[in-house]
């Protein structure tokens, strides 16, 4: 089982191929409710939007434009001879309270592998610029939130990812490869929803697809719905032999990191300590697996929490916490909602046989 797993995974891993951080030109490298209730009451409202939901994009981008900002980040590194090298990222932002509050993606706002940026710039849509402070980083969603000391912000309003319909039309804002002049505006429709994004360090579930052109320096830039909302936070093309193919973080995704990394400044989520691989029915075919879907255990970490509770390499991970997991994703969600310290009840496949063990997350 445990060669099977293997398998899977290099199986996996070449179905995965995602080009990531290509949104980013240059470097390597929602919104939260305000304290005093909802964010889309202080925000500028959107302008009426055609019967059956048609977008009126010119009136959309005029009414958007105040609240999406440039961003740059700056970074020293070593080069291969020790020499002092700047690093130098390009991205797009929303700003989403009056207090500064501005979502972008964190490989913005990183420089050199996973090390902060050194030194951010925001500029607004008015020609002003500002020092920006990172807020809160959460790597394995790809999302960050800065906080620059400005007046007269104009939030942007916040919409709802789960109400989007494929097929439904969407507007893509940001500084596509740095051009002067402002941002790009792109339109598209929404390709697909509930896709999963995953390399070796990012799970983030429940994504948008769409065709809307996205290009470096868009990432961390806003997809917007009829109503002028955002719904969507641009975060990944697909490169290669696809083309038209963007991933956007869904809003309702993002809405509670961002929250927890405004007030944390991080997202503690709980630990299981093992190695994953993803069933899926074709695989488990292929296999002779009891499930079709799932998370396979590729590896468990001696004395971590999935070890002390008794699961092995080779278990098939089917609910958590009394919720179905189907996919990583679906595992990375539960693991975001429970936190380090909480016991749940994790049921898996040993061979033919179910059956669960109780499991204190680290």
């Amino acid at each position: 089982m445990v060669r099977s797993l293997t398998l899977m995974a290099l199986a996996l891993a070449a179905a995965l191929a995602l080009v990531f951080f290509g949104c980013n030109s240059g470097g390597s490298g929602s919104s939260p409710t305000p304290s005093d209730g909802d964010p889309t009451s202080e925000a500028t409202p959107p302008p009426d939007s055609a019967a059956g939901g048609e977008l009126d994009a010119p009136d959309l981008v005029e009414t958007l434009k105040p609240s999406v900002v440039h961003i740059v980040s700056e970074a020293a590194t070593l080069d291969v001879f020790g020499q002092i090298t700047p690093q130098r990222g390009v991205g797009t932002g929303f700003i989403i309270d009056e207090e500064g509050h501005i979502v972008t993606n964190n490989h913005v706002v990183t420089i050199d592998g996973d090390e902060p940026a050194q030194d951010i710039t925001v500029t607004l849509d008015d020609g002003r610029q500002f020092d920006a402070e990172i807020a809160g980083r959460d790597p394995p969603t790809d999302l960050a939130v800065l906080k620059i000391e400005a007046s007269d912000l104009t939030p942007a309003r916040l919409g709802s990812s789960e109400a989007l319909v494929v097929g439904e039309d969407v507007l893509a804002i940001g500084n596509a490869l740095d051009l002067p002049g402002g941002p790009t505006v792109t339109r598209g429709v929404v390709s697909a929803k509930d896709r999963l994004i995953q390399s070796e360090s990012i799970t983030i579930p429940d994504a948008i697809q769409t065709d809307a052109s996205i290009n470096p320096g868009n990432s961390g830039g806003p997809l917007l719905n009829a109503q002028g909302e955002v719904v969507g936070i641009t975060t990944a093309v697909i490169r290669g032999e696809a083309e038209g193919i963007g991933l956007v973080i869904a809003i309702d995704t993002a809405k509670p990191i961002i929250d927890e990394l405004i007030e944390n400044g991080q997202v503690d989520r709980g630990l299981l300590g093992v190695t994953i691989t993803e069933i899926t029915p074709s695989l488990a075919a292929q296999f002779g697996l009891a499930v079709e879907q799932g998370v396979g255990l590729q590896a468990v970490q001696p004395g971590a929490p999935a070890d002390d509770a008794g699961l092995q390499e080779g278990d098939i991970i089917v609910a958590m916490a009394g919720e179905e997991i189907t996919n990583s994703g679906e595992l990375f969600q539960a693991l975001t909602e429970n936190r380090a310290g909480d016991t749940v009840t994790v049921e898996f496949f040993r061979g033919d046989a179910r059956m669960s063990a109780e499991v204190t997350l680290g």
